[in-house]
C-alpha cells in the first residue's frame, strides 16, 4: 500500500505542482503551528477553530496538519498524494464553511463581505492533479520508491 502511495513518474509539470502548492501553503501552515507571518500559533488557532468557528478539535488539528505538514510533504516530494488529498479536505472545508456564502469571485475590490471560493478551487483542482500523478520529479517519493525497488533485485 505504501508503495503504491508513493509511486510516480519522473514528470515536472508534478514538481512544479506540488512545490508551489507547498511554498503557497507553508506560510498558512507556519501561522497557524508557529506564529509565523502574523499568525497566532498553535493554541490561538486551535482556539479560534474550536471556540469560534465550532470545530471539532480533531478536525481543527487535521487541518493544521494538512497545512503544515502537508506542505512540507509537497515542497520535498514525500507522501505527495497524502499530503495533496490533506490540502484538498482542508479546501472543500473551507469552501463550503467559509468561502461559499461569499461567492465564486475573490475580494480584490474590498466590496464583498469576505473572500470567494476561486483560489480554493485551484488549489483543490492542483491538489486531485497530484494525487492522481504523485510526486514527479525530484521527489522522496520517488527516491524512497526507486530505493526499495533496488534492494528487491
Amino acid at each position: 500500500m505504501l508503495g503504491k502511495l508513493m509511486n510516480t513518474g519522473e514528470g515536472t509539470a508534478p514538481l512544479v505542482l506540488r512545490v508551489m502548492l507547498g511554498l503557497v501553503f507553508f506560510p498558512h501552515g507556519a501561522q497557524k503551528v508557529l506564529g509565523w507571518f502574523g499568525g497566532h500559533g498553535l493554541s490561538g488557532t486551535l482556539d479560534f477553530f474550536t471556540q469560534t468557528m465550532g470545530v471539532p478539535l480533531i478536525l481543527a488539528l487535521l487541518v493544521i496538519a494538512a497545512e503544515f505538514l502537508g506542505a512540507l510533504g509537497l515542497i520535498v516530494g514525500l507522501l505527495t498524494r497524502v499530503a495533496a488529498f490533506g490540502i484538498g479536505c482542508v479546501m472543500l472545508g473551507a469552501i463550503a464553511l467559509v468561502h461559499w456564502q461569499n461567492g465564486f469571485f475573490m475580494n480584490w475590490g474590498g466590496k464583498q463581505g469576505g473572500e470567494g471560493f476561486e483560489y480554493h478551487l485551484l488549489a483543490l483542482a492542483i491538489s486531485l492533479a497530484l494525487m492522481i500523478t504523485g510526486g514527479g520529479r525530484f521527489s522522496l517519493d520517488g527516491l524512497l520508491k526507486s530505493r526499495s525497488g533496488s534492494q528487491r533485485s
